[in-house]
């Protein structure tokens, strides 16, 4: 939101695939109250993370070429990540070959 982007490139989603469960920070706790936005620096310390918890895929993703060749929480992960960000996810990295790039 502040850098204005437009579209966001996912990389390293392969190096997830040994998790059986994925911590996503949505939001910070301070004093009792809900922060949805990163804090401020001089206030971090005194936050606590609030986490939501994603199932895992536990599989080899590195050999998906389409978006469709994903396993179904490997999508639900991106998605949520990208509703999260409020910015469209364009690319996925699977690999670090070349042609490891899926193009949404």
């Amino acid at each position: 939101m502040v850098q204005g982007a437009t579209a966001v490139a996912f990389t390293v989603l392969d190096a997830l695939g040994y998790l059986d469960e994925i911590p996503v920070c949505v939001a910070y706790e301070k004093n009792g109250k809900r922060i949805d936005r990163f804090p401020y620096t001089p206030d971090l310390d005194e936050c606590t993370p609030v986490y939501e918890v994603l199932p895992g895929w536990k599989e080899d993703i590195s050999a998906c070429r389409s978006y469709e060749a994903l396993p179904a929480a490997a999508r639900d992960y991106v998605e949520f990540i990208e509703k999260n960000v409020a910015c469209p996810i364009k690319f996925v990295s699977v690999g670090a070959e070349r042609d490891s790039l899926i193009i949404r």
